[in-house]
């Protein structure tokens, strides 16, 4: 099981209705893109990274290494920002630190939001809360299989690093490269047979076009639909009373 499907399935607020998780969710990245970054977007992601640490109990060390990844990218396109290319040449762009720090805050924030998503709600309750929504059965289905297959070629990936790490394919940066050019070129074949096989398994179990899958559907209540109404409205109050100071 992925780190990501641990967590969701076993957090404290596994039970908690789709509609308050996602409420909150999709709220506080609203608020994200609507504010103002500073200090918007840093309430925000404290907010969310509240919610996943201490609300939900998800263990810190997953949450940070799922928002590292995306922080780095932020980060990384946001240095773009800092310089100004014209006939003169190049140089630091006007109030360019300002606009790459609040680029970064922004998506931060936002990134923060569909991470509590993530790590409290399984992608089953997730896709059959789309289905109530009206999306098409295929397109969840497509997204199901989607999602399950990304982590099966994942772990396919880690054991043939593994095998190349045994066979001492990594005792020095000419074989570790040959044996990531060798892991690359490998991979798709064994994405094709491992995709065959999960069409050929589904046909031989009367696959119908569905998958059926158990879920725990949990009507949202007018208590907690007011708390996250709060949070939120105390969210944007604060930012904008700050703002205008």
């Amino acid at each position: 099981m992925s780190p990501v499907d641990s967590v969701s399935h076993t957090n404290r607020w596994r039970g908690k209705p789709l509609a308050e998780k996602a409420a909150l969710a999709f709220g506080m990245l609203l608020l994200a893109l609507v504010l103002p970054p500073f200090p918007g977007g840093i309430v925000v992601a404290a907010v969310m990274a509240a919610a996943a640490l201490i609300g939900a109990r998800v263990p810190p060390r997953i949450w940070l290494g799922f928002v590292a990844a995306p922080a780095g990218f932020l980060t990384v396109g946001a240095l773009m920002l800092l310089v100004q290319v014209d006939t003169s040449g190049v140089r630091l762009a006007p109030e360019g630190v300002w606009t790459a720090a609040g680029l970064v805050v922004r998506s931060f924030a936002a990134v923060t939001c569909l991470v509590f998503l993530a790590l409290t709600t399984p992608v089953t309750d997730l896709l059959a809360g789309a289905r109530r929504l009206g999306i098409p059965a295929d397109v969840t289905e497509i997204a199901l299989l989607m999602y399950r297959f990304v982590f099966t070629l994942t772990d396919t990936a880690r054991s043939m690093d593994a095998a190349q790490a045994a066979r001492l394919g990594h005792v020095c940066f000419r074989r570790r490269l040959r044996s990531l050019g060798s892991l690359i070129a490998n991979l798709l074949p064994r994405a094709f047979e491992k995709a065959r096989r999960l069409e050929v398994g589904l046909a031989a179990r009367g696959w119908n076009g569905e998958l059926r899958v158990l879920t725990r559907p949990a009507s949202a209540t007018a208590r907690g639909m007011a708390q996250v109404l709060a949070i939120e409205t105390a969210v944007g109050l604060f930012a904008w009373g700050v703002k205008l100071l």
